[in-house]
């Protein structure tokens, strides 16, 4: 597939400087930039320049950006999201820091979508001759990676429509409301890399960001997690906690100013070939929260 992974994530938050306490003391990011009002951070296993923007004014996701593998795929996708009807255009080098030329189209979730096959690399912590597992040095949580992001839309089967037939994603998990309504699509996971999903929509209002996650090895990384947060002070939403859907394990937690983060680990890896699984809606609790088997009302309708 041209769209390797999901490169970065911009959001607005209500206070910046809480954030950037937020996202180098307790999630224990690296910042790396800032510039015209904006703030950049990265996590310590990440090569290219950045994956985390903040800027103020609210709450929630201001775009998405995924790296394709080729600067030629950006024009061969260009034509593919025109021939799907969606408008598209050209973002300049430049416009986004230390990335490189990109396309940009508004999905029919309303959610902001940029494409872009070339980023400087600033390299990891620990860098790529001889390198020891983790750093030596960590502050915070310290996840290796942005993982996922989870987007709300009012019609889930179109945007999964043109993920899977422009983007190239594949659907590793679904939500329907039972057998006779196959065509329905309550909730869809999508993949463009070997994970259990890249990036899923689930039934809600347009616009709307649900969490953007980031990656832990393991269920011990995930508990250690939770203690740290608790030592913060910051607000549990659910977890620790394993999941039905992907299998695997989660705390999900609020920032400072309200937008919805998650630390994510395990679950099972996919591959071209690999079948959709699917949940039918009279087992969502065991979908989302396996053990639990029940989902609060804040984890469902609290949205940015």
């Amino acid at each position: 597939m041209s769209v390797m992974r999901l490169g970065f994530v911009q959001a607005r938050e209500t206070d910046l400087d809480k954030a950037t306490a937020y996202y180098t003391n307790v999630l224990g990011l690296q910042e790396v930039a800032r510039q015209d009002g904006k703030r950049y951070f990265k996590c310590w296993d990440e090569y290219d320049h950045h994956s985390v923007v903040i800027e103020n004014g609210g709450l929630g996701l201001v775009k998405m950006g995924y790296k394709v593998d080729t600067q030629d795929e950006l024009g061969r996708l260009e034509k593919a999201i025109e021939a799907f009807g969606l408008p598209v255009r050209r973002v300049a080098r430049g416009e986004n820091l230390a990335l490189g030329q990109a396309i940009r189209c508004t999905l029919p979730s309303e959610h902001v979508l940029e494409l872009y096959a070339e980023a400087e690399q600033s390299g990891t912590q620990v860098g790529t001759l001889n390198p020891d597992p983790w750093p030596a040095e960590q502050a915070g949580i310290s996840p290796q990676r942005l993982d996922h992001l989870l987007v709300t839309a009012e019609d889930v089967k179109t945007n999964a429509d043109f993920f899977t037939r422009v983007l190239g994603f594949r659907m590793s998990e679904r939500i329907i409301p039972d057998l006779k309504n196959e065509g329905e699509l309550l909730a869809a996971f999508l993949f463009c890399s070997n994970k259990a999903h890249d990036i899923a929509f689930v039934k809600g209002p347009n616009g709307k960001l649900h969490h953007y996650a980031f990656w832990l090895d393991n269920w011990n990384e995930i508990l250690r997690a939770g203690d740290i947060l608790g030592r913060n002070g910051l607000k549990i939403d659910f977890g620790p906690a394993r999941h039905g859907i992907t299998r695997g394990t989660t705390i999900y937690f609020f920032g400072p100013n309200g937008n919805r983060n998650e630390v994510f680990s395990g679950g099972y890896m996919t591959y071209a070939d690999f079948p959709c699984i699917t949940w039918t809606a009279d087992q969502i609790g065991r979908a989302i929260f396996y053990i639990h088997q029940e989902v609060n009302e804040r984890f469902s309708n609290y949205l940015t």
